[in-house]
């Protein structure tokens, strides 16, 4: 898809959608007993605060007209008591609250983050054939990041401002209805400012959020793909893209910045306005002619700041719902996103298979319209060693990838012969129970971080030390691991960067024999091993077919002469299919390449 492209945006520009937050409500209510108790001590702070511009006032308006009496002095001391009791409390309350609610956001993060990648294990390789792995790290990181502290803290701070607010108008009115009145009087100029600048602060996020995600995108490209780039000394290309990502990023942010900022500036001249009327009214009563009190002025005046913040922050609050909410989209999307490849209902365990398959009137296509393979039929006996040769991008790779059911066919069906003398569907058994009796090695020798040990082992965890070594020793892999220092306890680092392309293969073969499959899949399984360990590997490749069906993918066709057929894949099917011997007497298209290739070695 264009959009999933390192230089493409993606389009956030869903409106808000209070579906998706009640979906996600789910990650709140495990803890919402924590966010309840957050939430009354962040209440009672903040009433408790409202209070300190009345202290101001009875100090100004009552205590110091009433002179030095010891009764006055005493009401004084009991109002400064209070007055640090109040501050005491706060400071104790907002603790406390910040640190719960920063437990209970990385909690929400811990949640999502575990739903999503459990949902990335199950699908299918389609899904990663059209996405770069920087955009999905964007959801799985940049965007659950945000929207837990929007459903953390951002849930309890919109309460609570909501509460602040209320009694804020309530202790305005109680102190001077009129002076109150004055202050209100600018809210509506304030929600139109607001009005006029939220959609375009919403937006300048958004795509903000776009840029950083087609910058991770291309960066993760880059350091995977960063020994062929230096190969053809692309890196003053590879930096001049950089740059113009980075440039757009940082464009993006400080336009962000800029129009969030208005809403800060409109938010404080507001407050400085209202504050010029609140003296103005103050210094003579409209109509009235009596002057008010200076701690009747005091008091208000502090109110009117903390009037217009709560609503600024409302304001503010609201942006940030607004832009994870379509966070919250893109990752429910991800979670939605249909695991084609799984388990049907009802599926069945696999029992053990004897290693006889059958392809029966298989059509199978990558892309809608376009067919790989069409009609094609096979049968493989048990114990066979069948070979796959044939040009690039004939299908040789798919007819494995179908039997291991990476991808699902668009029709026919595959069946596999159990000892019990049924045949199964293999889309109509577990997916664990198939592949579980299937050894795969793929053109990609990916080795993980860790131990050789623990590499070899993936195959089988339940496998003994012992038997690991066995493996490794049956496909030649324990010569090359007891000379490394450490032998099978070697680190490796991110996929085997401290390891030849051959040694990974060898790692690889072992891993795979490990599990002891009844079919052994191998897909250019030699490719990157040199010819005089090629020729230690056959004899362990051979000791390890003996008893197994095998189907082998090969481009070097004097790896597989002695399979017992030879399928030439091509036009959609099995264009030849023989022995060696009988290939090469009809001086067809096994013999055309065969002879090619011979000719290409001795040259």
């Amino acid at each position: 898809m264009a959009r999933n492209k390192f230089d493409v945006d993606e389009r956030l520009e869903s409106p808000f959608q209070l579906k998706h937050l009640k979906r996600a409500s789910k990650y709140i209510v495990r803890h919402k007993y924590k966010m309840l108790l957050a939430l009354l001590m962040s209440a009672l702070a903040s009433v408790a605060t409202l209070y300190i511009p009345q202290i101001t006032r009875w100090v100004i308006d009552e205590a110091i007209p009433a002179g030095n009496t010891p009764e006055n002095m005493a009401q004084i001391g009991q109002r400064a008591l209070m007055f640090v009791g109040i501050v005491a409390m706060s400071i104790v309350f907002f603790t406390v609250r910040s640190r719960m609610m920063a437990h209970v956001s990385q909690q929400i993060i811990h949640d999502i983050r575990s739903d999503l990648f459990a949902h990335l294990q199950k699908l299918p390789f389609s899904y990663y054939d059209s996405r770069p792995a920087g955009k999905i790290l964007v959801r799985v990181i940049n965007y659950v990041n945000s929207v837990s502290d929007i459903l953390s803290n951002g849930i309890v701070n919109m309460i609570i401002e909501i509460i602040t607010l209320v009694f804020i108008v309530v202790y305005m009115f109680a102190t001077d209805a009129t002076l109150a009145t004055v202050i209100i009087a600018g809210l509506p100029v304030f929600i139109g400012i607001i009005i006029l600048i939220k959609p375009r602060q919403r937006k300048a996020w958004q795509n903000q959020s776009n840029k950083n995600s087609n910058y991770n995108a291309y960066l993760a490209e880059s350091i995977d793909g960063v020994r062929v780039s230096q190969l053809f000394e692309r890196q003053q290309v590879n930096i001049s893209i950089m740059e113009k990502l980075a440039t757009a990023c940082r464009q993006a942010w400080l336009r962000a910045v800029r129009i969030s900022n208005t809403v800060w500036l409109s938010s404080e001249t507001m407050t400085q306005l209202v504050l010029t009327f609140v003296y103005i009214a103050a210094a003579y009563w409209i109509g009235g002619g009596k002057m008010a009190s200076a701690g009747v002025i005091l008091a208000m005046t502090g109110y009117v700041s903390r009037f217009w913040q709560p609503i600024t922050n409302l304001a503010n609050i609201y942006n940030s719902f607004v832009n994870n909410i379509a966070y919250l989209e893109r990752i429910f999307e991800t979670m939605d996103e249909p695991v084609v490849v799984d388990d049907m209902p009802g599926a069945e365990e696999l029992p053990p298979i004897t290693g006889e398959v059958d392809y029966e009137d298989v059509t199978f296509s990558y892309e809608e319209g376009i067919n790989v393979l069409e009609h094609m039929n096979l049968h493989v006996k048990a114990g066979e060693s069948i070979a796959l040769v044939g040009p690039t991008g004939a299908g040789k790779s798919t007819i494995i990838n179908m039997l291991c059911r990476f991808y699902n066919l668009n029709g026919g069906r595959i069946l596999l012969h159990a000892e019990d003398g049924k045949t199964h569907d293999i889309s109509r058994v577990t997916l664990h129970s198939l592949r579980s009796q299937l050894g795969i090695m793929l053109q990609d020798s990916f080795i993980f971080s860790g131990t050789l040990m623990d590499n070899i082992r993936y195959g089988r965890l339940d496998a003994t030390d012992a038997e690991v070594r066995e493996a490794a020793r049956r496909v030649r892999a324990d010569e090359f691991i007891r000379k490394l220092p450490d032998g099978y306890k070697t680190e490796i680092r991110e996929r085997g960067g401290n390891l030849s392309q051959g040694e990974k293969q060898l790692v690889a073969f072992a891993r795979t024999l490990l599990s002891d499959p009844a079919i052994l899949i191998l897909d250019e399984a030699t490719s990157s091993i040199d010819t005089q360990t090629e020729k230690l590997l056959q004899e362990g490749i051979q000791e390890m077919l003996k008893g197994r069906t095998s189907i082998i993918v090969a481009h070097r066709l004097s790896t597989i002469k002695n399979c017992d057929r030879i399928l030439y894949i091509s036009d959609k099917g099995i264009a030849e299919m023989g022995s060696h011997d009988e290939l090469m007497a009809k001086h067809g298209l096994y013999y055309q390449l065969y002879t090619a290739q011979v000719r290409e070695d001795v040259a």
